[in-house]
C-alpha cells in the first residue's frame, strides 16, 4: 500500500491547495487544470460507501489507477462506475493479480503493474472525454 500510494499524500495537498487557489482566478495553465482534475478523480476513488469496505489488494489496485493517472479519460461523476467496472474485470480476467497483491503485501512487479494498466486504460475507454 505504501508503495502504491506513496504520492497520493502530495497528490491530494497539491489538489487541495490550487483548488483553493482556482476559486479566485478563471485563468488556469494545462498543468493546473491537469492537476486539479486527478485530485477530483483521487477524491472520489478514496470514497468508499458505508458497510462495504473494499479488501486491502482491491484498494491497492484502484489507488494505483489514480495515482497513474489512468483515470484522466473517466468523468468525475463516473469514477465509482468505473471502480465497479475495472474491479470486476480484473477478477475475472486476472485474478491472480489481486492474489498476489493479497499474498506478497501489495509489492507491484511489473507484470501486475501491466495488467492493472491495460484493463485500466481499456475500462477508461468506455467513458472517454
Amino acid at each position: 500500500m505504501k508503495s502504491v500510494a506513496g504520492t497520493l499524500k502530495l497528490d491530494l495537498a497539491q489538489y487541495r491547495e490550487l483548488e483553493a487557489f482556482s476559486k479566485f482566478g478563471s485563468d488556469l495553465d494545462a498543468a493546473t487544470k491537469s492537476v486539479l482534475d486527478k485530485g477530483v478523480r483521487n477524491v472520489e476513488i478514496l470514497k468508499q460507501s458505508q458497510y462495504t469496505p473494499y479488501s486491502v489488494e482491491k484498494q491497492v489496485a484502484i489507488i494505483y489507477c489514480g495515482t497513474s493517472n489512468l483515470l484522466r479519460n473517466v468523468p468525475q461523476n463516473k469514477v465509482k462506475e468505473f471502480e465497479t467496472v475495472f474491479l470486476a474485470a480484473i477478477e475475472k480476467r486476472y485474478p491472480d493479480v489481486l492474489k498476489s497483491l493479497r499474498d506478497k503485501g501489495a509489492k507491484l512487479t511489473a507484470d501486475t503493474e501491466n495488467k492493472l494498466k491495460e484493463v485500466a486504460q481499456e475500462v477508461a475507454l468506455r467513458y472517454g472525454k
